[in-house]
């Protein structure tokens, strides 16, 4: 396989595979609902972000998309008042970079929000390519940081477990326990803090059983799968909320900016 990995601003013709059925059915459909994502992936927004946007694909089949990342960049600092990452993680972040763009504010860092594989490329280290080009592309366009609201790919498997104590987990190796958290850490990442309200998805009952085709017919916590932590449910107010948690990690690209 030749893979070629390239910012969607060099070529912008491959958009519309980055909403191919294969590549986007990788998410749970409830993933799909956090009403902050318009702010960033929604015409014409997407357009300003094209230089962030990578994709992969094989040279032999350009019209397949293998991969595809999202980042965004966005002013931090004390003179934004933005001197720590938001506890809002993913969709603050989405949040800050739209303000900034609106106040044309000139950006100093960037955000991760998305490294989505093909399950048909899945098991060939793509994942970590991904993140290595995201890494090279940020010192490319003259930032020094980037950041990512990290959701752990394997907490799904315990969402009753505190997340503090999840990540914190680790192997003989002294790595963590999450797959996603050991390519971060590998690559140089560096855990910040942890996101308690990263995502926030809310909805009627209705609209959660069409997602997920669960009855939701109790009040309480439930677990759903793919869901880090269990859905609150509500009968009486016909309405179900989830809270994602997420982990900030930090990659430093460089001391100085190129």
């Amino acid at each position: 396989m030749s893979l070629r990995i390239v910012p969607l601003s060099q070529e912008q013709e491959l958009e519309p595979l980055l909403w191919g059925d294969e590549i986007s059915s990788s998410w749970p459909e409830f993933m799909l609902k956090d009403p902050i994502a318009k702010f960033y992936y929604d015409d014409p927004r997407l357009e300003r972000y094209y230089d962030f946007i990578l994709v992969a694909y094989d040279d032999s089949e350009p019209e397949k998309i293998l991969a595809r990342s999202f980042s965004v960049p966005f002013c931090f600092g004390e003179k934004v008042d933005r001197e720590e990452l938001p506890d809002g993680g993913w969709d603050s972040v989405i949040c800050w970079a739209d303000e900034d763009y609106l106040l044309k504010r000139k950006p100093n860092a960037v955000s991760a929000l998305e490294i989505n594989i093909s399950p048909s490329a899945r098991g060939q280290g793509l994942s970590g390519k991904m993140l290595q080009a995201m890494r090279e592309n940020v010192k490319r366009l003259g930032f020094a940081d980037l950041f990512a609201p990290i959701r752990p790919n394997q907490k799904h498997l315990e969402p009753n477990t505190p997340i503090e104590e999840f990540i914190y987990r680790v192997r003989e190796d002294g790595l963590p326990v999450d797959a996603w958290l050991r390519v971060h850490l590998r690559a140089g990442g560096e855990i910040v803090k942890i996101a308690p309200y990263s995502m926030v998805i809310a909805n009627t009952l209705e609209s959660w059983r069409e997602w997920t085709d669960l009855p939701f017919n109790e009040s309480g916590l439930c677990i759903v799968p793919y869901a880090l932590v269990p859905v609150h449910i509500s009968v009486e107010q016909n309405y179900a909320v989830y809270v994602e948690p997420n982990i900030w990690i930090q990659h430093k690209i460089s001391d100085t900016v190129a």
